[in-house]
């Protein structure tokens, strides 16, 4: 597949304040000649054999136009002293802001994101099938992304109509514009048809300008058919990451190009929760773990960066090549708080970038500069379409209900939801469990618009959950329930747990000094605090996704005697509403159905 370079877009300015860079360097030691990183010509005749090149990324923004509100609308910074301090940061109106000016006086720059663009987006863009964000990104003048897991959330066909654009073929033109597309190309070299064997998107990208020349190759995580839902992904094939990106990196290097970034969507976990800790502190690639160490140690030399997401945490790390040498590694948190600022130092005569130049570094999307007036206008506009939906309260609750934490009271709140709105579909209904990836925000007490404090609309229901799944009714026995909360903590889940929610009539004690299955003590385990009979039949609400197997739930695709009932959104505003009102609103669940032994 030949790959065409995208003609440069004039950019212009306008309104910008100045953004100063709260950020640590991560830096491979220069050893290059003095001129390397001028990009000047001797006499202003001819180039230089070096040419600086800014990358810019972020990742995991999940449609969040607005800033995000909670903590999902900050980062940590560390300070000099050892402390930290938290700072508000996100929202497109700020990131354009902030991105124009890092842009001025880089006239080789291209912007680059990590995946899940778009999904679990709040109700302003997700009621739209994310148009609204696609919007966004082309006015942030983004110019390259992969795909992330949360790019198939409504499948394949739906992905096309984000590239190529057109009306959605079931709700239609939400204007009287029709929908234009993406302006950057979506990568999928990973994402196969199972048909034709071929990938759904473009696999690789150049971008060029003048003389320079740079390769993106864009992959999702291999695993993203487990924590999708079925439907998303039907049809499709995806594979390994590093073979994929080993593949195509071949591919671009026959075309002449030796310059390489892979946009990967999967990522690590950083050794501290502050975004500008020294990743490299105490040696290359020791202040992060996870996935993304494997791939980017096995990944091929030629790439010379790594952008990555998924995790929703930020690093600038450098995590050896298979060739012993250092290379780059970067994420951007997610929503839209952080971006990266990576200079690439371009060499003429190689074509290929100088990696002992590479200097990279994370920025907070702070909220004290101007905001871009094309965002304002954007987001005013989807709003106001939004706002007969969006601004009807559906419950009050008397403080913040956090989604933060192994049990979260959200999470918690959700599954009582789960498990009142089962017991109307089916008296018999047992418990409930949520899957914690499915709870996207929690709620919080202060006013977002004119609603007042405490009062719950919609549309913070639906940033909470965007997902539109069912709520589904299953029996399982006894045996089948104690295995499935065992998997939240063995098989695939064994290195990263996930811990289901549970309905307040369900405890048990997680031994997290134990391994595998065994740090869920079965002994503890008590439905209406009576043991769990392994030979009994229990009827169990989750969500659909869960219902299906997802997140490595496999025994939760076995239950029988399905029941699918309305969609979980519903189930939660039903409850708020019968279970609040303005005189007496919910108070947070006090996430202690799990006792934690560590």
């Amino acid at each position: 597949m030949q790959a065409k370079s995208r003609p440069s877009r004039r950019r212009t300015y306008a309104l910008l304040a100045s953004a100063a860079g709260l950020a640590t360097v991560a830096a491979l030691a220069s050893a290059l000649p003095a001129d390397a990183h001028s990009g000047k010509g001797h006499g202003h005749q001819h180039p230089s054999r070096y040419q600086d090149v800014q990358l810019l990324s972020f990742n995991d923004l999940h449609g969040n136009l607005e800033p995000p509100s909670g903590s999902s609308g900050r980062v940590t910074e560390a300070q000099a002293d050892g402390t930290t301090k938290t700072i508000d940061a996100g929202g497109v109106e700020y990131l354009a802001t902030h991105l124009r000016a890092a842009r001025k006086g880089h006239p080789y720059s291209v912007t680059a994101a990590g995946g899940d663009m778009v999904g679990a987006s709040p109700l302003i863009s997700g009621l739209f099938h994310d148009e609204p964000t696609i919007e966004a990104l082309n006015k942030l003048d983004l110019d390259v992304t992969t795909v992330g897991n949360h790019e198939f959330d409504e499948g394949a066909k739906e992905l096309a109509r984000l590239q190529n654009g057109g009306c959605h073929p079931t709700d239609g033109c939400y204007t009287d514009k029709k929908f234009k597309g993406a302006d950057f190309p979506y990568l999928a070299a990973n994402v196969l048809d199972e048909k034709t064997d071929k990938p759904i998107l473009k696999p690789y990208w150049v971008w060029q300008k003048k003389d320079v020349r740079i390769g993106f190759i864009g992959v999702t995580l291999e695993g993203t058919p487990g924590i999708v839902s079925a439907d998303g992904v039907k049809g499709l094939a995806f594979k390994d990451e590093v073979e994929t990106i080993n593949k195509y990196a071949k591919v671009l290097q026959r075309q002449g190009v030796q310059s390489i970034v892979a946009l990967v969507h999967e990522g690590g976990f950083p050794a501290s929760s502050s975004y500008n800790y020294d990743c490299d502190s105490a040696g290359a690639g020791s202040g992060i773990s996870g996935p993304i160490v494997d791939i980017a140690k096995n990944v091929t030399p030629a790439v010379d960066a790594l952008v990555t997401g998924h995790t929703h945490t930020a690093y600038v790390c450098t995590v050896d090549d298979p060739a012993g040498n250092p290379r780059m590694v970067t994420s951007a948190a997610s929503f839209g708080r952080l971006y990266t600022d990576t200079t690439l130092t371009y060499d003429r005569r190689t074509g290929d970038i100088a990696r002992t130049a590479v200097q990279s570094a994370n920025h907070v999307v702070t909220r004290d500069v101007a905001k871009a007036p094309d965002m304002t206008e954007l987001i005013s506009k989807w709003n106001t379409l939004a706002a007969p939906i969006g601004n009807r309260a559906i419950g009050y609750i008397a403080a913040d209900v956090n989604n933060t934490g192994t049990e979260s009271p959200m999470g918690d709140l959700i599954a009582d939801a789960q498990f009142a709105y089962g017991k109307e579909l089916d008296p018999g209904t047992d418990l409930a469990l949520m899957n914690p990836g499915g709870v996207r925000a929690g709620l919080t007490y202060a006013a977002k618009g004119s609603e007042g404090d405490g009062v719950v609309t919609y549309a913070e229901g639906f940033t909470v959950q965007p997902f539109a799944n069912t709520v589904n009714l299953q029996d399982f026995t006894g045996a089948q329930l104690i295995q499935v909360l065992k998997e939240q903590v063995s098989g695939t889940n064994a290195a990263a747990p996930k811990i289901l929610q549970p309905s307040a009539n369900l405890t048990y004690t997680l031994d997290l000094t134990k391994t595998g299955a065994d740090r869920v003590v079965t002994d503890s385990i008590r439905l209406d605090g009576a043991v769990v009979d392994p030979a009994a039949t229990y009827r169990v609400a989750t969500n659909s996704f869960l219902a299906g197997g997802g997140d490595g739930f496999t025994t939760l695709g076995q239950g029988t005697n399905d029941l699918v009932g309305t969609d979980d959104l519903s189930a939660l505003a039903q409850y708020l509403t019968a279970h609040s009102s303005a005189t007496s609103p919910l108070a947070p669940p006090a996430a202690n159905r799990i006792t934690i032994v560590q």
